[in-house]
């Protein structure tokens, strides 16, 4: 089943494009701001536990967890995207992602809700000179009051992204 909504929501031809697809995204919080990732790359929601660090590991990677015998880095998404550091709270998650079959924590601020967007309710969001950020961003969508900005996971969090830590682990 996992496959058939892959497949549907998400062409792998286009996997390294930003494109907007229709779909449900978890709504997360990063400082003020409210992200929506892909929901069929969230394989869990977890309390922040402190991970075990890794030597001439990136600074975005705070470590790794043994999650049911898989050891999956975690990465603070604050750090990754250039944020303001910030302390952990109660409300600071780990969402555990599948991408492209490898298994990475995101640490964010909290997460909201599930939304569902239709591809013609993200618009492209404006491009400045740092395309690095910009690959990782699909578009903007606006839900009455919210302004989300639509994250690209794979983009964000693939193998040429992680591969330094790959190597690190």
């Amino acid at each position: 089943m996992e496959a058939l909504h892959t497949s549907t929501l998400f062409d792998k031809s286009h996997a390294g494009s930003a494109q907007s697809v229709s779909g449900q995204y978890l709504s997360l919080r990063l400082g003020n701001e409210e992200y929506a990732i892909d929901i069929l790359r969230v394989q869990e929601i977890r309390s922040y536990e402190v991970p075990t660090k890794m030597v001439n590991s990136p600074s975005f990677v705070k470590g790794v967890i043994n999650l049911r015998g898989v050891i999956v880095p975690i990465v603070d998404l604050r750090l990754k995207l250039n944020l303001a550091k910030v302390e952990y709270n109660d409300f600071t998650v780990v969402i555990i992602l599948n991408i492209g079959g490898m298994v990475v924590g995101a640490v964010v601020d909290g997460v909201s809700d599930v939304v569902t967007l239709q591809a013609e309710a993200i618009k492209p969001a404006p491009q400045f000179e740092s395309a690095l950020e910009a690959r990782f961003i699909v578009g903007l969508a606006t839900l009455g009051e919210r302004m989300l900005i639509v994250m690209n996971m794979d983009a964000l969090m693939s193998n040429s992204e992680m591969g330094m830590v790959a190597a690190a682990l």
